[in-house]
């Protein structure tokens, strides 16, 4: 199956890979996709989480497989192999087996809609999101958090922050878009915990470019705003959208924008390098990240001065 789609940048959209598991119909950003195959006998590994399956080892190269039946606690159909997607994000690549395919389906951020807190908690959910597709409605799986909660060595780790030299940055205020309430928390510490105490946190990309409307009316964008750190997948707007909005805009543009994503692969790197981003990080290089916001809002505030 080509999963070889690349939308035009910066237009809002994304595409949705329908599937099941059960009864149940599910979603993946078609971003986060390598392959579909179809089902492989795969072998099994002592003491491995109860969610791993095993692993294969497809064109010579070893990933792991983890059971969405067991993930969602949905009793497996007897008689059916179903399919492996393959994924790859956040640098690795993962197999998740699901029962069936439906199809793709285009759609804007605008019309995922946010599950709210009795859907989904900060800690637990494992939903980003949900779209209505005709009589049905398809759930959109955090599929980072699945895996980060099998092995958190592959998240976010703030640890990695533990030597870093910090020293007050409080005058170089940072605006954040970052949906996952977890990684936000995650984020803000990092900033904090570098010295970046004075941040303005939004939960999607309309959020951040609401504000930055708001402050541009006001008179004082450029003092208020020195560097952007975007997720891309949010809803209502995703953070290539951001950058877009951003970048074409004569007084924003040369706010310096920094797109945080799992997703950040050639492709997308591609995309929001068209875009105009500044700099492009997959979430595991959090320890990179400050580091980059030193040299982005450095340069952005010499040039002011200049």
């Amino acid at each position: 199956m080509d999963t070889n789609i690349l939308l035009e940048s910066g237009t809002n959209e994304l595409e949705v890979l329908e599937f099941k598991v059960g009864d149940n119909y599910y979603g993946i950003n078609v971003a986060k996709i390598r392959e579909i195959l179809l089902y492989q006998p795969v072998t099994p590994l002592p003491n491995a989480h109860p969610f791993i399956e095993g692993i294969f080892m497809p064109r010579d190269t070893m990933i792991s497989v983890i059971s969405l039946h067991k993930c969602l606690s949905i009793p497996e159909v007897e008689g059916n192999d179903g399919l492996f997607i393959i994924t790859n994000f956040n640098s690795l690549n993962t197999a998740f087996h699901v029962d069936e395919v439906l199809g793709i389906h285009r759609v804007s951020w605008e019309d995922i809609i946010k599950p709210d807190a009795t859907i989904s908690s900060d800690e637990s959910g494992v939903s980003t999101g949900v779209i209505k597709l005709d009589d049905r409605l398809v759930v959109i799986l955090d599929f980072e958090k699945i895996v980060t909660d099998i092995n958190p060595e592959t998240g976010l780790k703030v640890s990695d922050m533990d030597d870093y030299d910090s020293h007050d940055r409080s005058k170089s205020p940072i605006m954040l878009a970052e949906d996952s309430p977890l990684l936000q928390k995650l984020i803000v510490e990092c900033l904090r915990k570098a010295g970046y105490t004075t941040l303005l946190v939004n939960n999607n990309g309309q959020e951040a470019w609401d504000k930055l409307v708001e402050l541009d009316k006001a008179g004082t964008v450029l003092n208020s705003v020195h560097c952007i750190i975007t997720d891309i997948e949010m809803p209502l707007m995703d953070g290539h959208r951001l950058c877009k909005l951003v970048k074409d805009n004569d007084t924003l543009k040369n706010i310096p924008v920094i797109i945080f994503s799992s997703l950040i692969n050639e492709e997308i790197r591609r995309k929001g390098e068209s875009l105009g981003a500044d700099a492009q990080l997959t979430k595991p290089e959090i320890g990179k990240l400050i580091g980059v916001v030193d040299d982005l809002v450095a340069k952005y505030e010499s040039a002011r001065k200049g």
